[in-house]
């Protein structure tokens, strides 16, 4: 017996192959899982408001004499501990969008679309909103999933029309007054969306993979650049 469990082949139960085989959105859930994780860091007693304070972004960060431009990434994975329901909402929304978008794009262009759409958003916080106000949430990167899924239906010739109301929504939420939600990254997010789905639906032939990263680097290289704009242009 211990001979035939020895060369027995092994398999995986349905719920994990369905999670980690070859179809299997795992950036998607890896992206939800380190969310989750950092969210249980956030409402912890003692380091709670220290790793809160230590990941956030405001604009503040991109000056010369307080330079932190990693917290332009880290800020879309806290949330507000005040308000469960934001962290739960932005991991629905990138649960749903996440398997869509992770299914056709595959997991590195997914995971590219991901980052830089987040990037985007605090691109957006940085010139658009107050440089003292701190933001959290990866609603820059949720808007940017939405950008890319909108752009890739109208180019193939899918409906979108019920995506479209949802963003604008969104949208319109972000700018009532009293709901603290920064509609900068809201909009930075979808800007920055839009074009990385763009440069994906219009390089996606197999001959243009290089010009695809070209194009994505490229687009990242201008992120870049506006968000050193306090370097170039420190009183505006």
């Amino acid at each position: 017996m211990r001979e035939q469990r020895a060369s027995a082949p092994r398999t995986k139960s349905a719920l994990l192959t369905r999670m980690t085989g070859r179809g299997a959105p795992v950036v998607t859930y890896s992206l939800i899982g380190i969310t989750l994780l950092v969210f249980v860091l956030q409402v912890l007693p003692v380091i709670g408001s220290q790793v809160t304070g230590a990941l956030w972004y405001a604009g503040v960060y991109s000056h010369p004499g307080s330079f932190e431009p990693w917290r332009m990434i880290t800020s879309m994975f806290v949330h507000s501990t005040g308000f469960i329901f934001h962290v739960l909402l932005n991991m629905y929304t990138l649960w749903i969008f996440g398997q869509l978008l992770e299914q056709l794009l595959g997991r590195w262009r997914f995971l590219a679309l991901y980052l830089i759409g987040g990037f985007a958003g605090s691109v957006g916080v940085l010139l658009l909103s107050d440089p003292l106000t701190p933001v959290v949430g990866a609603s820059g990167a949720i808007f940017a999933l939405m950008g890319a899924f909108l752009v890739i239906q109208r180019r193939l010739g899918g409906n979108a029309t019920q995506l479209l109301v949802l963003v604008g929504i969104n949208l319109v939420i972000g700018f009532i007054p009293g709901m603290n939600i920064a509609w900068q990254a809201h909009l930075g997010g979808l800007i920055g969306g839009a074009v990385v789905g763009l440069i994906f639906v219009e390089t996606r032939k197999r001959d243009q993979q290089k010009l695809q990263i070209v194009l994505l680097v490229a687009f990242s290289l201008v992120l870049v650049l506006l968000s050193l704009r306090y370097f170039f242009f420190p009183l505006f």
